[in-house]
């Protein structure tokens, strides 16, 4: 499959929000949220205002279509480890999953914030979601462990 990586442009930041749904771990037989759960005060602080200094996105497009999107802010989420280590969110349709277009998403932006000189990234994620295992290739590690997710790092 034909695809390209490029920066979110700024005028694209509502993407964002699809992005953001399909970055929801939904559990084989556990119905799908409303897409509304996306304006809670929890999730908005992945996107709400998008663009600001830390702020990085790349997306996959396939035929002019936005069909994935990584991006990394400085926030104090659930994956939050400290003020330096911005939190990385990636997400996919689901028709453009399992095909590495979110690994090389992740590369472009494991390189990118090595070159903005980060020590590391973290990621929050829940034990039962597929992508842990896209996450340790990528060489992420473990840095806490919860009942039912895991705060991942990656140093750079």
């Amino acid at each position: 499959m034909n695809y390209t990586i490029r920066e979110l442009k700024q005028y694209e930041t509502k993407l964002l929000d699809t992005f953001l749904y399909e970055a929801i771990f939904i559990p084989d037989g556990v119905q799908a949220p409303p897409k509304s759960i996306i304006k809670h005060p929890d999730l908005q602080i992945y996107i709400a205002d998008f663009g600001k200094k830390n702020d990085v996105c790349y997306v996959a497009e396939v035929e002019g279509k936005v069909v994935g999107a990584i991006w990394t802010r400085i926030l104090n989420d659930c994956g939050h480890i400290n003020d330096e280590t911005p939190s990385l969110s990636i997400s996919l349709l689901r028709e453009y999953r399992n095909l590495g277009i979110g690994t090389e998403l992740m590369k472009q932006m494991l390189l990118t914030l090595k070159a903005q000189e980060y020590k590391q990234v973290s990621l929050s994620v829940q034990k039962a979601n597929y992508a842990v295992r896209m996450y340790k290739k990528a060489g992420f590690e473990i840095a806490h462990e919860h009942e039912e997710d895991y705060i991942m790092t990656r140093k750079l």
